[in-house]
């Protein structure tokens, strides 16, 4: 058999190969998406026509609730901000989010599943319990109380990307923990665990170099679906006024809470923009998380590899000799 070249073995590369029909269809879908957020994200400072905290050009001031125009795209906002700019700069301080929070719950999350797991004994009951009590807590109760914690509830950038990404990462531990757990529970009993114990490997040799890397091929289906919540747990933040100061970054979630009492008034552009971004940011991570799910089942695999190597009359013939061999013996 052929062996794959490296771009054809990177993990989204590799699953859009795989996929066919609404899988593939959801991959495309969720890539395009998120892409266009990686983007905004990666390149704000020269996508955005302003500053995030800029209020005038050129000597005149924007104007509170401007209506949308060719020098304001989307229009202002009732601080007098450019809605198109805040958006694009939005998506900068969400990536940061999920960047530090889905990486320290990762590293955490990977670290204690493999210790539990290998070694088991007390330390490991003793972790299930923590994990599952932790596990408990609501996230949005959890971030509102670290935001209030660490920087009394009205932040700066480092600080409330802080708060929300210490309090998601405090909840998403255990999922990484319970995953990583279970499959080193099961891998550290086949054969070629104990063939390196046999040939005198390290303990923490085995564990990174052997269980690691057949214990984590699940995680970048979790990672997904936490992605998206850690934006909708920073919107949430914001919305609730206990997010990003609009002088230090641009966040959707506080940008939705002003704009309320502008809907009120008919004003429509200043909610839009910023509750759309977060409405497609979360579905293009969603669909890529369940495609990679479905992509994940070995009976969706399966028929994959059916298809792809029988002809829909060629399925019909070989499907017909195993039918009547089982009417035979029925009979």
């Amino acid at each position: 058999m052929a062996r794959l070249r490296l771009v054809d073995r990177l993990p989204v590369i590799h699953q859009f190969r795989q996929s066919v029909g609404l899988q593939r269809g959801m991959l495309v879908a969720g890539l395009v998406l998120t892409g266009i957020f990686l983007v905004m994200a990666l390149f704000a400072p020269w996508i955005a026509p302003y500053s995030y905290n800029q209020l005038s050009a050129d000597g005149e001031n924007f104007g509170s609730q401007q209506p949308p125009s060719a020098e304001h795209w989307l229009g202002t906002t009732v601080g007098g901000y450019d809605v198109l700019s805040r958006t694009i700069w939005g998506a900068q301080t969400a990536l940061l989010v999920i960047v530090v929070a889905v990486v320290l719950s990762i590293f955490a999350g990977i670290l204690l599943g493999l210790v539990s797991g290998y070694f088991g004994g007390w330390a490991d009951r003793t972790l299930v319990v923590i994990a599952d009590a932790i596990y408990a807590f609501p996230t949005l109760l959890l971030a509102i109380v670290a935001s209030i914690a660490i920087s009394g509830g009205q932040s700066g950038l480092w600080a409330g990307i802080l708060s929300a990404a210490i309090s998601i990462t405090v909840v998403f531990i255990p999922q990484y923990f319970r995953v990583v757990r279970a499959e080193t529970v099961r891998v550290k009993s086949e054969a070629f665990v104990e063939s390196a114990k046999v040939t005198g490997a390290s303990t923490w040799r085995i564990m990174f170099r052997h269980v690691f890397r057949n214990a984590t091929r699940t995680l970048p289906l979790i990672f997904t679906l936490n992605a998206s919540e850690a934006i909708l747990t920073l919107a949430a933040l914001g919305f609730l006024g206990f997010g990003i100061e609009p002088t230090a970054a641009a966040e959707w979630g506080y940008d939705l809470n002003k704009s309320i009492s502008d809907v009120t008034s008919g004003i429509w552009w200043t909610a839009i923009p910023p509750g759309v971004a977060i409405v497609l940011v979360v579905l293009g991570v969603t669909l890529i998380g369940e495609s990679l799910n479905d992509l994940a089942d070995p009976r969706l695999r399966a028929r994959r590899r059916a298809s792809r190597t029988l002809t829909p009359a060629d399925a019909v013939a070989a499907q017909q000799p195993a039918s009547r061999e089982f009417m035979g013996e029925v009979e």
